[in-house]
């Protein structure tokens, strides 16, 4: 029994669940921890206490009592809170706001450089509450400070808390912290903590315009529990339009940083369920455990001599923790599998072990396999919302049974391939193997070329290489060494079977698909001697059924999966019309009374709606009652022609309680500025249509200066919306069903107002 093949098949089983498992701390009560110690307990207080109400830029009295919960907290804590306000623009969003940053300085010890502790304390409008974006890393943070001057020991370097605000709009309080508080230069390096979802581990990237070298090193150093990062999450967060805070202050102000942030359970981002009860305890407690052992390690080094030209690769292993290498070990590495893979194919043609034939009929199992879960993978999602086009609506592109699908198309996928090179059995697991590994050279050869912080690809690709020794001079390997040899593997690449469609969204699945088989070719030397595959495919094909029933079963939405849904209410002032519209591709009970008549839109009706991070347009419109909604107040203060040019200065003017003003022009301006602020000719040269957003604080007016060729004919639109659809006295729109939640990243529940001023 001791060398049974269903042994070790057992052993590598529980491998892949103990990978997951050993990737975040296990949660416990701690409220009665020691107080110089991080307690979950203690932050989720704050998390409890911060998002009892979905506090937005502009949203008040929540926004304001946020932040004064904050103030108080750090004063509680003997700290001297300082507050940094004023009117910002995000010029990379378009977006203007008046945001209130919240700081304080722990003095150190010496006048070196200064660690700041970052995140923001702003809810995503109008629907979200917060907890995990971004309380809990408010929370992290002042649970951390408070444990970290309970030891009172004075640190060397001075510590920074930086708690900003309409981060959610556009990284405004960053922004305004970068440009203009004088604490900005005594920063040397920044721990930024985030959340995109409210459960799984907390990856950890970094925000460099250099190489890594020096701060991957401190961060080995400091040896937090529980790190999750690698270099290919961080090559390929540097190439994609994702930003935090921390962008702000790498960009503008060339000032490194660590990002902390768990994004599982994407559904819940930015919407209404990011509630403390859905908030996932472990996540908390991981980013805890990133914290401290960080605060205490660069709270005490010189922060002045971490900037570095090189890269390492890294990558997190179990028991290893984090595992790193210069970049100028790359080409080596991959040189030495290429010519062990080359040695090793001269040994087996010597020992007759492998053949021309055999090698050749090898690849075309492997082609197959890939071929198929890449199809798996590749419509997928197309064909589950074909199914249930309700998901269409959940525009994060991930379900609330989305891990049960992934578990399902991984398992299928690991069955396909158990089916396909069982019907090669014939063909010798030597030469099966030398496909695979032929194929992981060519892949190491681009990533080398391309993507270079995914070269620790190729470490499993030697064990791989000594499974092939293995089948060349044995013809009835060990199981168990056979299994052992293919542990990096389960243990690098299994958490990006998850990884990838978690953080890019279902769309994704053939990533999920791809490398559950990439994993495959690396435990085929153990399934070489494992007979049972039949069984075991059937296995797997009857959990695949199993999860695809509970899937099902489970895909329709109730209270504790809700659907999203929107209504918004249009008011045309120039034409008085009005419509009802709806951002929907599948209407609901509770929006379909608005739109029994409805009508796919026109370009025009599409158009008539505001910016939204995916560039939704209206689904379905529908002719609406007029109702006595007052409009903005356009008052023009200034209208001069200067030489070749026409001066503009105008005032708009909210009537009523708004949210949101959106400007558009269908000129180009030679200059402009807003509330005083004004825009960079590189903006104005490349807006498109839009000029501004202002995200409105207390009914304020905005005040707008243009100035364009006076032989151009000038019009400007104004979309004005407040979210008050569903409490207005004008209206009667019930409340939603339990079974729904507002739509994110679209204009949801609001009156929306349109105007237009022409000047000729």
């Amino acid at each position: 029994m001791k060398n049974s093949p269903t042994l070790a098949l057992l052993l590598l089983v529980l491998a892949t669940f103990w990978t997951f498992k050993s990737l975040m701390p296990k949660y416990e009560k701690d409220g009665d921890l020691a107080k110089t110690k991080f307690s979950t307990d203690r932050a989720l207080e704050h998390v409890k206490l911060m998002s009892g109400q979905q506090h937005g830029v502009g949203f008040e009295p929540a926004h304001q009592n946020v932040h004064d919960y904050i103030v108080d907290y750090l004063t509680q804590l003997g700290l001297e809170p300082q507050l940094q306000e004023g009117y910002v623009l995000s010029e990379a969003w378009g977006n203007l706001c008046y945001a209130k940053n919240i700081m304080a300085r722990i003095k150190g010890t010496e006048d070196g450089k200064a660690l700041m502790l970052l995140s923001h304390y702003d809810s995503s409008p109008h629907s979200s509450f917060g907890a995990s974006d971004a309380a809990s890393g408010v929370a992290t943070i002042l649970e951390g400070t408070r444990a970290f001057l309970e030891e009172n020991k004075k640190p060397k370097n001075d510590i920074i808390l930086l708690l900003t605000d309409a981060e959610e709009i556009g990284l405004n309080g960053a922004q305004l912290f970068v440009n203009e508080h004088p604490w900005i230069k005594d920063v040397g390096l920044i721990l930024n903590f985030e959340a995109r979802g409210s459960g799984g581990p907390s990856i950890m990237l970094m925000e460099t315009n250099r190489g890594n070298q020096k701060l991957i090193t401190e961060f080995v150093k400091a040896n937090p529990e529980y790190p999750v990062a690698n270099s290919l999450v961080y090559s390929i967060y540097k190439m994609l339009p994702n930003d935090t805070d921390l962008t702000v202050f790498r960009r503008d102000a060339d000032i490194e940083g660590f990002n902390f942030a768990f994004i599982d359970d994407h559904f819940d981002y930015h919407t209404s369920l990011d509630t403390f009860d859905r908030l996932n305890k472990e996540s908390l407690s991981h980013q805890g455990s990133y914290l401290m052992p960080l605060l205490y390690h660069f709270s005490g080094v010189d922060l002045t001599n971490l900037k570095s030209l090189n890269d390492i690769v890294y990558f997190s292993i179990p028991l290893f923790n984090v595992v790193t290498y210069p970049f100028d070990w790359i080409w080596g590495l991959l040189i030495l599998a290429t010519i062990t893979f080359s040695i090793l194919i001269v040994i087996g043609f010597r020992k007759k072990v492998l053949t021309l034939k055999g090698i050749l009929l090898g690849f075309i199992p492997m082609l197959i396999v890939l071929i198929l879960t890449g199809l798996y993978g590749y419509f997928f999602w197309d064909g589950l919302t074909w199914w249930y086009p309700g998901f269409k609506d959940m525009l994060h592109g991930f379900t609330y049974v989305g891990h049960t699908y992934i578990t399902a198309l991984s398992l299928v996928s690991l069955a396909t391939c158990l089916l396909i090179y069982r019907e090669f059995q014939k063909v010798s697991t030597p030469n099966l193997l030398v496909a695979p590994i032929f194929l992981w050279l060519i892949l190491c050869t681009i990533l080398n070329l391309y993507l270079k912080g995914a070269n620790f690809f190729l470490v499993p690709l030697f064990g791989l290489l000594v499974g092939l020794l293995v089948w060349i001079n044995q013809k009835q390997p060990n199981p168990h060494l056979l299994a052992f040899l293919a542990l990096p593997a389960i243990a690098i690449f299994t958490p990006f079977i998850k990884m990838f469609p978690v953080g890019l969204g279902l769309k994704m699945m053939i990533a999920a698909t791809l490398m559950t088989t990439f994993t495959f070719f690396f435990v085929l030397p153990f399934f070489g001697i494992f007979k049972r595959k039949r069984a075991l495919a059937a296995v797997l094909l009857l959990v695949f059924f199993i999860l695809n029933l509970y899937a099902h079963l489970n895909s329709y939405f109730s209270e504790s999966m809700p659907k999203p849904s929107s209504l918004v209410y249009v008011y045309d002032n120039d034409n008085q019309k009005a419509e009802w519209a709806t951002y929907d591709n599948v209407l609901t009970d509770w929006n379909s009374q608005f739109l029994q008549n409805k009508m796919g839109t026109e370009e025009g009706d599409a158009k008539k709606t505001i910016t939204s991070k995916y560039g939704s347009r209206f689904r379905y419109v529908a002719e609406a009652p007029l109702k006595q909604i007052k409009t903005p107040d356009l008052l023009i203060e200034q209208d001069t022609i200067i030489g070749e040019y026409r001066k503009l200065n105008l005032c708009v003017k909210p009537n009523r309680n708004v949210n949101r003003l959106e400007v558009y022009s269908n000129q180009n301006f030679s200059k402009a500025r807003v509330n005083g602020i004004e825009f960079s000719e590189d903006y104005l040269n490349n807006m498109g249509q839009r000029l501004l957003t202002h995200q409105i604080s207390n009914n304020a007016a905005t005040e707008i200066e243009l100035q364009w060729s006076k032989d151009e004919v000038l019009e400007l639109g104004f979309y004005e919306s407040s979210n008050d659809l569903l409490e207005h006295s004008l209206f009667t729109v019930p409340n939603r069903p339990k079974d729904q939640i507002p739509m994110p990243f679209v204009l949801n529940d609001a009156i929306l107002v349109t105007k237009t001023l022409t000047f000729e």
